[in-house]
């Protein structure tokens, strides 16, 4: 009996645990972004996408992490938009953000037409990944590759 008393207590803990501290990723369609930023125009938005089978982007990642740790006394938003298919949520795009221990914001894409929603985020935009848009009011800078973190802050302090 007192096996099985332990036994509960522990199974509860860890499911409290993993869902107190798991990461969430939501659904974001563009316009939803888009409404989401210029609600904060008052912050500087780090938007980065990327998805689990690119190896840049995952090299990159701890790099938008850093940031957001070094810069949290500053109006800084580091969101990560994973532009994974929407039926890897649950297997792929959730696990390995908690794999990871992802701390920033995750999403991933709810759009079906790549082309659409490229255009609609950046018109130069390749659609290639990784890809990192910076956002300060009405400045916008648009990088299509990886960035070291040196890059990553530079990129953020000429904003």
């Amino acid at each position: 009996m007192k096996k099985i008393s332990i036994f509960i207590i522990f199974a509860f803990l860890l499911t409290y645990s993993a869902t107190f501290y798991g990461q969430q990723v939501k659904l974001i369609t563009v316009d939803q972004l888009q409404e989401r930023i210029k609600k904060g125009n008052d912050s500087t938005y780090v938007v980065n996408f990327w998805a689990t089978w690119c190896a840049p982007c995952i090299k990159e990642l701890p790099h938008f992490e850093k940031l957001s740790q070094e810069y949290q006394s500053e109006k800084l938003v580091v969101l990560l938009i994973s532009v994974d298919f929407k039926s890897k949520l649950n297997s792929a795009v959730i696990p390995f953000v908690k794999r990871k221990k992802i701390k920033n914001e995750v999403f991933l894409l709810n759009e079906s037409n790549p082309q659409e929603y490229i255009d609609r985020i950046e018109p130069s935009w390749s659609g290639s990944i990784p890809a990192t848009l910076f956002i300060k009011k009405e400045k916008r800078k648009f990088t299509e590759s990886e960035l070291t973190y040196e890059q990553l802050l530079t990129e953020y302090k000429k904003l």
